[in-house]
């Protein structure tokens, strides 16, 4: 019996001798020696207790091991749990506790703090530093073969924010991950030669599964940095010919004069996703280099829902059409709209997941028994048949291309001292996409320091989820049935970053 995924993707590597992975300091790990390092880490996680259906937790730096790492989980059957190396050990204890994972890896610089996280849960841990150096013992892959594996298995859980505030681990199979990587090695027509600079984390969908499992789809290979930083890229350019990115990173990249058409002329395609790019940002782009940057939709559930062409227009301020195999409709209720109507954008396709970890009553709420996804997100799809995402209906932030759920950010801040009552809104900036910023009101007769405020955040909440900016008002505007109406707070301050800068 084969293994879905590790056949398709992983399988190909073991005679491949040239590059599938070109490092910073000038080394390159041939698809064979990746292959063996899967086979090496397969074993050991084997030899450690690990079956199919048990679940790994990674919290460490990118490096070619932790791809592995991914990998090897895909060839035992077991379900790969990436969490971002930001979160705090209140915000891990979390995860720990709701997925429980057999193994856990952390970076050996966190493991005095994870340590009685992980005993608390049951799970063994193991540290994996930026080196890829690990602590598991590895035992040899010679004659390692993998775990037999359908498409309807479970390959990974990644979590995301939800409308109460509680992460919710969405489960993501081996069709999940093969079928949306092979529609965009077509779509976007990769091939063995295409080389894709990354520079995106491998803990986040973008990263891990829309760049790396296309690259392996084609049979292509990547200039693998550690993260985004502007002189690296810029030097690496020339030698690719895709780059994928959010916002952030293009707008970073138009501020150095080094970026210039002639800079820019080996590559093929651009693609920027995770958070909306700004028109502004796509004209300018596009002026400086002669590219127009290809911006697709898609979401933790889902991986990708919709792109804009490889050919054709490529419309700023539209996320393009559904892809192919990928039903969506916009939605009011139980009615499905008209173009060019505003409503609930809903997805159906084998790219969508199968459902919240150990979450029903969630999972029945925005999946339908026949595999219809409420995105959360409202959009409308115009007279040339291009979706256009104009809101969310939950509060969501997205910051850099991550998830911030406001009730979250609040809770914190409204224990913190002299503060009555905080509603948490993103805001547009022209770095981030989307910066999460707070709307304070101070209890009676505190003078409140909106810098110690927001200072007692550290430690507390990942970085990325903290305010980068806040103002104190007399009171928060409410309706008639007192909530609070962030709609008038975003007008309000709508163009704060953008003055403040």
């Amino acid at each position: 019996m084969a293994n879905w995924l590790y056949d398709a993707l992983f399988a190909p590597l073991a005679g491949r001798h040239a590059a599938f992975l070109y490092l910073p300091d000038g080394a390159a790990v041939s698809g064979a020696k990746f292959h063996d390092m899967i086979a090496e880490l397969g074993a050991a996680l084997r030899a450690a207790g690990v079956a199919k259906g048990d679940r790994v937790a990674v919290q460490a730096g990118k490096s070619p091991q932790a791809l592995a790492i991914y990998a090897a989980c895909v060839s035992i059957g077991a379900v790969y749990l990436p969490l971002n190396p930001a979160y705090t050990p209140a915000e891990v204890d979390y995860f720990v506790g709701n997925a429980v994972p057999r193994l856990f890896f952390c970076d050996p610089s966190a493991r005095g703090t994870l340590a009685p996280i992980a005993a608390r849960h049951g799970a063994r841990l193991e540290t994996l530093a930026a080196d890829g150096t690990a602590s598991l013992p590895l035992i040899g892959g010679v004659g390692f073969t993998p775990t037999p594996c359908t498409g309807a298995d479970l390959a990974a859980i990644l979590y995301t924010s939800g409308t109460t505030g509680r992460s919710k681990g969405a489960m993501l199979s081996h069709d999940n991950l093969l079928s949306n990587a092979q529609v965009l090695a077509d779509l976007w027509r990769f091939t063995a030669g295409d080389v894709l600079l990354h520079a995106l984390p491998i803990f986040h969908t973008h990263g891990l599964f829309v760049a790396t499992n296309t690259v392996l789809a084609a049979g292509a290979s990547m200039i693998f940095l550690p993260s985004f930083d502007v002189p690296q890229v810029l030097a690496a350019l020339p030698q690719s010919t895709v780059m994928m990115g959010v916002p952030t990173f293009y707008t970073r990249l138009l501020d150095s004069p080094a970026l210039t058409r002639d800079l820019a002329a080996h590559m093929r395609l651009f693609v920027s996703g995770s958070a909306p790019l700004l028109a502004e940002t796509h004209a300018a782009f596009k002026e400086r280099t002669g590219h127009a940057i290809l911006e697709r939709y898609g979401m933790t559930e889902t991986n990708m829902n919709t792109t804009n062409p490889y050919d054709g227009a490529r419309r700023a301020g539209t996320v393009g059409m559904p892809l192919p195999g990928v039903e969506l409709q916009i939605m009011d209720g139980a009615a499905v709209l008209p173009q060019s109507a505003i409503g609930m954008i809903t997805v159906r396709g084998p790219n969508v997941f199968g459902g919240y970890w150990q979450m029903p009553e969630k999972t029945a709420e925005e999946l339908s028994a026949d595999g219809w996804f409420s995105t959360g997100d409202l959009g409308m799809i115009d007279d040339l048949g291009y979706v256009q995402i104009v809101g969310r209906a939950k509060d969501l932030i997205i910051s850099g291309g991550f998830n911030v759920y406001p009730k979250e950010v609040e809770l914190l801040l409204d224990a913190a001292q002299g503060v009555l009552e905080s509603a948490v809104i993103g805001l547009p900036h022209p770095d981030f996409g989307e910066a999460v910023f707070a709307v304070l009101t101070a209890h009676k007769g505190a003078d409140l320091d909106v810098g110690a405020v927001l200072a007692s955040l550290g430690g507390q909440i990942a970085k990325f989820k903290q305010p980068k900016g806040a103002v104190v008002v007399s009171d928060l505007p409410r309706n008639a049935m007192g909530k609070v109406q962030k709609a008038e707070l975003r007008k309000a301050y709508g163009d704060w970053f953008s003055k403040s800068s």
